[in-house]
């Protein structure tokens, strides 16, 4: 167990305070900006293009943004959900674009983006990397519906997972046997490009397949 610092307060002459510490340190630990720069890849011969989605999406974009080399190409497509934008630390360049969209069930705005995250697939050479990012609430944020569903079909499907008591495992067991983007079907569409996930989990076990459902892990 890592010591706590000079600075933290005495968990026996000031509880509450010791534990507002703690609380803030383990957030900050979390913050995407304090914990990417460690796993990015070095940077391609040819383009690289980031694409994601998720509740942390936003953040996670804009780490990538900060850390990335200004000098070699990035550009990509990431959707979050609604509000959940973080306010763009001072200096750092959008190169990313980031959309929002419906949050735990899947709307019009989340199919677009979808649909546009698969086209910028397209294209893509042996030279090229591309940077995912995958946190919680992907899996409805992400939604492009397998061959003969529906957008209304994956909302009704979703508000019946949803209430039925099932674990998270289970309702995205479900959810990427429904999608054309699931269940590594997103990173097989970048081929012969580089593939690399960057993944910030929210289920228990940390399975890269159940997180957002595996969009590229199959």
């Amino acid at each position: 167990m890592q010591k706590a610092s000079p600075t933290t307060p005495h968990f026996a002459t000031h509880p509450n305070e010791f534990l507002a510490a703690l609380y803030q340190a383990a957030v900050n630990r979390a913050l995407p900006l304090h914990n990417t720069a460690a796993y990015l890849p070095p940077p391609p011969k040819g383009r690289t293009v980031v694409l994601g989605a998720g509740k942390a999406g936003g953040a996670m974009a804009q780490a990538v943004e900060a850390l990335w080399p200004v000098d070699k190409p990035l550009s990509g497509l990431v959707v979050t959900r609604y509000h959940h934008t973080p306010p763009r630390p001072a200096g750092v360049p959008e190169r990313i674009e980031v959309v929002e969209a419906s949050h735990p069930v899947p709307d019009a705005a989340g199919l677009a983006a979808a649909e546009r995250i698969l086209q910028l697939t397209q294209g893509l050479t042996e030279d090229d990397l591309v940077l995912f990012l995958i946190s919680g609430g992907g899996s409805a944020l992400l939604t492009l519906p397998a061959d003969g569903l529906t957008l209304e079909d994956k909302q009704r499907i979703n508000r019946d997972l949803l209430n039925s008591g099932a674990g998270i495992g289970e309702m995205n067991c479900v959810r990427k046997h429904l999608s054309r983007i699931k269940g590594g079907r997103l990173a097989a569409a970048c081929a012969p490009a580089q593939v690399v996930t960057l993944t910030i989990s929210d289920v228990p076990g940390d399975d890269p397949s159940v997180i957002a459902s595996g969009p590229t892990v199959p």
